[in-house]
């Protein structure tokens, strides 16, 4: 399989090196790094080309490195059946950067870069129907974000007075990770009930002295 992979790697090189910024053979898969603008060329090839022949898509998703300037990574995950290949291109762009649509060579992109929208915020231009797919159509936010709430903004629930489904503010009814401590195994400052017995365990009887 490292065989096979390395020499897609240096056919890759050898006749589109122009569409591809860096590449990888990592956890028995090869990895390309491209940019937005040459990401449909690349996958073009890699569909059409004799020797590659990735006609699946299995998946797209993306990577969130907050501390990155181009803080996403999307990434397509394509499957050569003919060749019993994988491989694995990456894409970084930038919090506002849209991304070119894939619906076009791969239709079943269409759902994929749905949920990368839903769950990342990444802009696809071009797809027929950019809407979220796994939240609801007034959820705020996008939740595999690094820096999403883990509560969310709302809560959703249902008002039986006004026989609907209604969104709320989340409202936290006991304190939040607020603790006094780092950890469990540290303890608190403060006796917890129960615990002043485990210093003041009764001590066994002494025996009865003799005569006594």
């Amino acid at each position: 399989m490292s065989e096979a992979l390395n020499e897609l790697a240096a056919y890759l090189t050898e006749v589109r090196s122009a569409l591809i910024s860096s590449s990888e053979i990592k956890y028995g898969e090869l990895n390309v790094t491209t940019t937005t603008e040459n990401v449909i060329a690349l996958l073009t090839f890699l569909r059409d080309d004799a020797k590659c022949g990735f006609v699946n898509m299995t998946d797209i998703c993306g990577v969130d490195w907050p501390q990155r300037a181009e803080r996403f990574d999307v990434v397509y995950h394509l499957l050569s059946p003919k060749k019993n290949l994988r491989i694995r291109i990456k894409v970084p762009v930038g919090e506002d950067q849209p991304v070119p649509s894939a619906c076009g060579i791969y239709p079943g992109a269409d759902w994929f870069e749905r949920e990368t929208w839903d769950m990342y915020g990444v802009l696809f231009t071009g797809h027929p129907d950019l809407r979220r797919i796994l939240t609801d159509y007034g959820f705020e936010g996008h939740p595999l974000r690094k820096d999403f709430p883990t509560t969310g903004f709302v809560e959703v629930r249902y008002d039986d007075a006004a026989k609907r489904v209604v969104y709320e503010p989340v409202e936290l009814k006991q304190e939040f990770r607020n603790f006094d401590f780092l950890s469990p195994w540290e303890g608190t400052d403060y006796v917890l009930p129960g615990d002043e017995k485990a210093g003041s365990a009764a001590k066994p009887a002494e025996p009865a002295k003799k005569g006594a």
